[in-house]
């Protein structure tokens, strides 16, 4: 699975109308300072490092954030219909876990956490097209993402911290103090952690099966890969047009990045 440089472009430009027209003032502005900051490394930025898993291309970080915000709008409109209490989270809250879920990917202020593998066995043979960046400093992908937004002054509430924190659901033994205490105090007030949980499971699988599913059926064809309509129904405006500055993608300064883009 790849994209062009034009659909890399066409998602960042929609990433940025995603804040501009769902998230509100001071933090809209922060949050558009900051996207544009890291532009360079987050418009390129795969999902994961290996095939195995979801989005290992360049670009796929952004498509699969634009695609965990578009379920996370469906699962919210289902779980609204089901008669869940809605009135514990905002919706502003629903779309900014969903698009700071994975920051932490990011890795540091100074150095990306995926850049391409340079061991050709273990690309061929394992699938992994990047490998980790032994510069950056272990952390969680949850952690870093909520440092990163504090360290740039970005406020989240506590219903956005504990949705990001455990979006990995029990995958995560980590949330097991979140997700599996018995006593009725001690759980969560809210429903948005499992939605979001939700939402990044269905698109994470998704993704997956867009990339294996042909291959494991010997299907030689690709999947589309059209990007279809990214409005969130009535509920978050992802459409509506701005003046988002458009980035250049062959400006980059990084070596790695530069190799992402060559790639393409």
């Amino acid at each position: 699975m790849n994209l062009t440089a034009e659909q890399i472009q066409d998602n960042w430009n929609e990433l940025m109308r995603v804040i501009e027209t769902n998230i509100s003032s001071p933090r809209k502005e922060k949050l558009l300072e900051f996207y544009e900051q890291y532009a360079d490394r987050l418009m390129l930025m795969p999902a994961a490092h290996k095939k195995e898993y979801h989005n290992a291309f360049p670009g796929g970080y952004v498509e699969h954030v634009l695609r965990v915000i578009r379920c996370a709008n469906k699962q919210y409109n289902l779980w609204e219909d089901e008669g869940a209490d809605m009135s514990t989270f905002t919706f502003e809250e629903l779309i900014f876990s969903a698009l700071n879920h994975d920051l932490g990917k990011m890795g540091d202020e100074e150095q990306e956490s995926y850049i391409p593998q340079t061991d050709n066995w273990r690309k061929e043979k394992l699938g992994e097209d990047y490998m980790f960046n032994t510069k950056v400093p272990f952390a969680s992908v949850p952690d870093r993402g909520l440092f990163i937004l504090q360290s740039h002054g970005i406020q989240y509430t506590f219903n956005e911290m504990l949705a990001i924190q455990t979006h990995d659901g029990l995958y995560d033994k980590a949330n097991e103090k979140y997700l599996m205490n018995y006593m009725p105090e001690q759980k969560p007030r809210t429903s948005l952690p499992f939605i979001l949980h939700q939402a990044d499971l269905m698109a994470a699988r998704i993704e997956f099966e867009r990339e294996w599913l042909p291959k494991l059926k010997g299907d030689k064809k690709s999947v589309d890969t059209g990007k279809g309509n990214f409005t969130l129904g009535n509920k978050p405006n992802m459409s509506k047009k701005t003046s988002t500055k458009t980035k250049a993608l062959g400006t980059f300064k990084s070596d790695s990045l530069k190799n992402m883009l060559d790639s393409l």
